[in-house]
């Protein structure tokens, strides 16, 4: 198991002007992290190969890896023409990938509001986000690079609905990062639903979220759920998600990939990213 940082966790940061990218690469060494994973939020690299370059050489020279690329997709466009320019799009940001060394890249397929995001729409559009999750695998492939989607953007949230566009797709280079707190935003139990998606996932995020019901608004700063009840993110082990047998699940399974964590809480994010890394560090050793 390698632990790292999300470089997403640090984007309040880099979008204050207090950090740039290579700041946060050496800021995870010195915290003990083993990798970056670049999610280009605060900074651009489409079109910027000197950044891609600034990155992976900091990376190497901080002793660290960078292990993979998180990027935004949105396969339902409203025409064909549209659908396949966001394939392309998607295909120059795994070309961005492949420079910047990682082997493993995770794309966005489709995001909905919880209201529009049906069991009939998803039966609906699953052919098309078949189709493009296949197209850029394959496109990828000639990388050695895995491609996957995250269980995000409510609509391909829950984890059978993950598991069902694995299976569809079909391809040994398309799999799931997996986030361990996400699984709460289509109110499904992280620890249930962890177990259930392990099998398939070629990375895992690491985050914690506060948890409230639907009839127990606490005001500022909060997010609703697909049913409408309450999350906040939290620094990882301080939160409401059982991070001791999540992550003695993720052991058990024989996982030994990357465990990236994501920070999204109200508090200082370089704060919040440095003790939820020791709480992860600690937490997986003692199960």
């Amino acid at each position: 198991m390698k632990l790292g940082l999300s470089s997403y966790s640090l984007s309040r940061a880099i979008g204050a002007g207090e950090m740039n990218i290579a700041d946060v690469i050496n800021w995870i060494a010195e915290q003990g992290g083993q990798h970056v994973e670049i999610v280009p939020i605060g900074f651009e690299l489409t079109g910027n190969p000197e950044l891609v370059e600034h990155i992976r050489k900091t990376a190497e020279a901080a002793g660290i890896e960078v292990s993979n690329y998180a990027i935004g997709a949105q396969f339902l466009q409203p025409t064909r023409e549209d659908f396949k320019r966001e394939l392309e799009r998607v295909k120059e940001q795994v070309d961005i990938a492949a420079a910047l060394g990682v082997k493993l890249m995770r794309h966005d397929v489709a995001s909905l509001p919880p209201a529009e995001a049906t069991d009939e729409r998803f039966e609906r559009d699953l052919p098309a986000l078949v189709e493009a999750c296949a197209i850029i695998s394959e496109y990828a492939e000639q990388y050695g690079i895995t491609t996957s989607v995250e269980n995000h953007g409510y609509y391909i949230q829950a984890h059978k609905r993950v598991q069902r566009l694995v299976a569809e797709v079909n391809r040994p280079n398309f799999r799931t990062t997996l986030d361990i707190g996400n699984f709460m935003c289509a109110d499904e139990n992280s620890v249930e639903a962890v177990r259930a998606n392990i099998g398939i996932a070629s990375m895992v995020h690491i985050k914690d979220f506060y948890l409230r019901g639907k009839d127990r608004n606490p005001g500022e700063g909060w997010f609703r759920t697909s049913a409408g009840n309450y999350l906040r993110g939290a620094i990882a082990g301080h939160g409401d998600i059982d991070l001791y047998e999540v992550l003695r699940i993720v052991k058990s399974s024989g996982y030994d990939g990357y465990l990236s964590l994501e920070f999204e809480g109200m508090e200082d994010c370089r704060t919040g990213s440095r003790i939820g890394l020791a709480n992860v560090a600690r937490i997986w050793n003692e199960v």
